[in-house]
């Protein structure tokens, strides 16, 4: 871990933790929704398996939002009602790389939200957030596989 993950990790409080919490917890509504639409709406054979994952995946971020907006209540605050916003388009591929896109995202967050549960003592916390990590990174290896790209290595900030 970089000194300034370590330096953002340590300045976390509970109240801070909740708002980051519920910052993912829209991305987990995006994600909700972008699945829900994009399993529908894809078309031609070569989609056809991605599409059935996608539908499997909305199944599981609406799990990741409920144990998200479990643990923000946990820490005292109330859940958010507002999603991210969710992009769309014409393009088959266009939207999977939106929904690559968004998974890299996820797991970064998610990655750091790890971190700053255990500088905070929420182990527990950080075991449920590792749970659904697992689940994001099959994702990101289904959308990626899907349009035939390396999964990406997200262990650099920049990527």
């Amino acid at each position: 871990m970089s000194k300034s993950q370590q330096d953002k990790a340590s300045d976390i409080t509970r109240d801070g933790l909740a708002k980051l919490l519920n910052e993912d917890l829209g991305r987990e509504y995006q994600a909700i929704i972008s699945y829900v639409v994009y399993s529908q709406v894809l078309k031609g054979a070569e989609f056809m398996s991605i599409a059935e994952q996608l539908e499997a995946h909305a199944h599981e971020e609406l799990k990741h939002a409920l144990i998200i907006s479990r643990q923000i209540d946990y820490l005292g605050k109330m859940p958010t009602v507002v999603p991210k916003p969710v992009r769309t388009s014409e393009d088959a591929r266009q939207m999977l790389q939106f929904d690559l896109d968004n998974e890299n995202e996820t797991i970064r967050n998610y990655r750091d939200r790890v971190r700053q549960c255990e500088a905070l003592g929420e182990f527990a916390l950080a075991e449920q957030i590792r749970q659904i990590l697992v689940d994001e990174q099959d994702h990101q290896i289904d959308l990626a596989t899907a349009l035939g790209v390396e999964v990406p290595d997200l262990t650099k900030r920049n990527s």
